[in-house]
């Protein structure tokens, strides 16, 4: 593939939306909702119904590529409710499409829909592998763990052909920086080679998001992400090459998948995981209507039974309380998640807590050793 034949130019300010009724095949979201800051609101007054013995699926919108052209590639936080204050990001938008995915809004600030855009539209960092290397040659950078990503995930399908991610392992690991993951793509396994050579110094811990183990149900909620079996092998892969592994049950959907938590954490512990941890819904900004929207489609029955428990854990906003309950709410659907998680992880005798990663590794290299 020529990267550069990917690349599509982009207009911001002339970004369009093109509502659908049913999600294309191969997509989760079933609209292209106006984003929050727009103005103008663009309907389209007819359109195709997909074929269904269409393979080439032209129903669905193409994958397009753009470059983004940051300066810089570190995010700095300081939530209470994650374990990283610093994070890199080397794609906006998220092809794996999952409808639930908290950072669908961030694409209206591009002039774009959390819909069907966030998971088809895709700014791609370039420049971050070398913008990394100048960030962590500068003598202000304190040596910490950098966590992938944060956002959308390094390892989509896609990766495999920019292999940004893969190039940014490398810088890191070339400055013994220590580096943690998560993805919810088996593409990861290609990097076990970086990935090895990073534990051999305790420098680096991965989690592998799952969601549900009901495979015809998680072609709907994340349709080109990985199955939860791929998931599962490359924990296992990962695990037996050294690598400090979490299973990461997330986001738990209280009436839909909530009670999958056991199961899950037993396979997970089957495949060698070092440690667990999961969170629960909650619906930022649009994505409560698109998640309303899918519900309509795929689990009608299951609707009022979500949005009520969601609601009831996160508040009438479904977005969250606030920092330090947002992850995994408040209120007695919560306490009895919590509850339950807990109980397995002490049946299962899987700690709760990722290892404490080692920045005493860390080093500049030097400029003759770079250029060779």
């Amino acid at each position: 593939m020529d990267i550069d034949d990917a690349f599509e130019h982009y207009d911001a300010a002339a970004g369009e939306c093109a509502p659908t009724r049913t999600a294309p095949r191969g997509r989760a979201a079933a609209s292209n909702p106006t984003g929050r800051f727009e103005r103008l609101i663009v309907e389209d007054d007819w359109e195709a119904e997909p074929d269904p013995d269409d393979a080439s699926d032209s129903s669905s919108p193409p994958t397009r590529f753009y470059r983004d052209t940051s300066k810089s590639i570190i995010t700095f936080h300081d939530s209470p409710d994650l374990s990283f204050s610093a994070s890199l990001n080397p794609y906006r938008g998220c092809e794996h499409g999952c409808i639930y995915c908290y950072a669908r809004p961030y694409h209206e600030f591009l002039g774009l829909s959390a819909g069907l855009d966030f998971e088809s539209t895709i700014f791609v960092k370039e420049d971050a592998p070398e913008l990394l290397r100048k960030t962590l040659s500068k003598k202000s950078w304190q040596p910490q763990v950098v966590h992938l990503c944060g956002v959308t995930d390094p390892y989509q399908p896609f990766e495999r052909n920019f292999q940004i991610t893969r190039k940014c392992l490398e810088v890191l690991l070339e400055f013994k920086n220590p580096v943690s993951l998560i993805t919810k793509n088996g593409l990861i396994t290609r990097d076990l080679d970086l990935l090895s050579e990073f534990a051999k110094w305790n420098g680096v811990s991965v989690a592998v998001s799952i969601t549900t183990l009901d495979e015809p149900l998680r072609r709907k909620l994340e349709p080109r992400a990985s199955s939860a079996e791929k998931r599962l092998e490359a924990l296992r892969r990962l695990s037996d090459a050294g690598v400090p592994t979490a299973a990461m049950v997330a986001p738990l959907f209280p009436g839909l998948t909530d009670h999958e938590l056991i199961p899950i954490l037993e396979r997970a512990k089957e495949v060698g995981i070092t440690h667990a941890g999961y969170t629960v819904l909650r619906l930022p900004w649009g994505v409560k209507e698109l998640v309303a929207d899918w519900l309509n489609e795929h689990a009608p029955g299951s609707k009022q039974k979500v949005l009520s428990r969601v609601s009831e854990m996160q508040g009438k906003n479904m977005s969250g309380k606030g920092f330090k309950s947002r992850m995994r709410g408040e209120g007695v659907f919560a306490d009895q998640i919590r509850f339950v998680f807990e109980s397995a992880c002490s049946r299962l005798e899987i700690p709760k807590r990722r290892p404490k990663l080692s920045t005493a590794h860390f080093r500049v290299p030097s400029a003759q050793k770079t250029l060779f």
